[in-house]
């Protein structure tokens, strides 16, 4: 699976499915879970006061040097990133990090 059957482009930029792994030892992308078709991210946050969200977004906008946004699941561990730019350039960026 690839981060292509993980996202949908949108108007102004790309919505892409994630699942949050907080309280990890490490930050960074594991790969996609196949069985919910989200993009597995790992944060060091923990997922108390708006932590992990902040940390995702941070390491997002990082990856994709752009803007980011969560959009849905700010409380559950599933979320939907929307992130503003060209959705190809996104993409490239999000393949290159895994």
């Amino acid at each position: 699976m690839e981060v292509r059957d993980v996202s949908r482009r949108a108007a102004e930029g790309i919505e892409i499915d994630i699942i949050v792994s907080p309280n990890s030892g490490r930050q960074g992308t594991e790969g996609t879970d196949e069985w919910r078709r989200r993009l597995i991210i790992r944060v060091r946050s923990p997922p108390s006061d708006g932590k992990a969200n902040k940390e995702v977004e941070e390491f997002m906008k990082n990856i994709t040097g752009c803007p980011c946004e969560i959009i849905r699941g700010h409380r559950n561990r599933q979320k939907t990133v929307m992130v503003l730019g060209d959705p190809d350039k996104i993409i490239r960026s999000l393949e290159e990090a895994q």
